[in-house]
């Protein structure tokens, strides 16, 4: 049996001042295996609930990737639709308990965010990143597709930048790029000053009136009341196409580079 180490993890933690920190970790460059994204999703759900908590922070562990998306591995084992559609709702879940949490939640990306990582990024309120912190959407080179993180990138960005990650599947974009098209409020040379910002920012929201904020967080999110739906739809496109020749064989060749 894996430990908790190869499987990966979630921690916890909060301040005395309400701010919560949600950290997650896997050793494959904080890939996000199905057990991983249900905890990330319980732990979303559980803050937004808890009334100490006055904001989230959603951060992965270690100093270079921040999150490297689907696990191939775990792609590579779906045997059927009902898996399929199981595996990607586990993205749709955490980009929709974001959505709903009635928190505001800022997000910290201090490496390279691939496929799911870049929906995460898109689904905080606010980002900051490192000029280390650069994107791609690489669903399509694995014969899938950005689809159910797609209208939480498409929501900060827009259609046409959108468009453009996900058409170049195979090219980064740099940090400054993100921070121009909208996912990064705010890029940094260094992790530290990046975590200075974080901190001014989050000790000033934790002083704020909450039901200002939940407020605030209502209009940010207007007009995507049909995301439970939506997501879950897209989820099953990538099910049902992580099944093909094509992206059985695209997976295979990724994992033996």
């Amino acid at each position: 049996m894996s430990s908790a180490i190869e499987q990966g993890d979630i921690r916890e933690s909060s301040t005395a001042n309400g701010v919560a920190t949600i950290e997650f970790f896997h050793p494959m460059s904080n890939s996000l295996p199905g057990q991983l994204l249900s905890k990330l999703t319980e732990a979303i759900n559980k803050a937004g609930k808890d009334d100490a908590v006055r904001v989230i922070l959603l951060k992965s562990s270690g100093d270079r990737a921040f999150c490297a998306g689907a696990s191939f591995d775990e792609l590579s084992s779906i045997e059927n639709l009902e898996e399929g559609k199981q595996f990607f709702s586990g993205f749709a879940n955490v980009i929709n308990a974001a959505r709903k949490c009635p928190k505001l939640i800022i997000g910290r990306v201090q490496g390279k965010a691939v496929g799911g990582g870049v929906g995460l990024a898109s689904a905080v309120d606010i980002c900051f990143a490192t000029k280390y912190a650069s994107v791609k959407l690489s669903e399509l080179a694995v014969g899938i597709g950005p689809f159910v993180v797609g209208p939480a990138v498409a929501r900060k960005i827009g259609i046409s930048a959108m468009s453009m990650l996900a058409i170049n599947a195979t090219e980064w974009y740099t940090a400054e790029w993100a921070r121009e098209k909208g996912i990064y409020s705010d890029i940094f040379d260094s992790a530290e000053e990046m975590d200075e910002a974080i901190k001014k920012l989050s000790d000033q929201l934790s002083r704020s009136n909450p039901e200002a904020m939940v407020m605030l967080k209502k209009t940010f999110w207007e007009g995507t009341e049909n995301w439970d739906e939506l997501l879950s739809e897209r989820a099953a496109i990538s099910g049902k196409l992580v099944l093909s020749d094509f992206t059985r064989n695209a997976i295979a060749s990724f994992k033996s580079k």
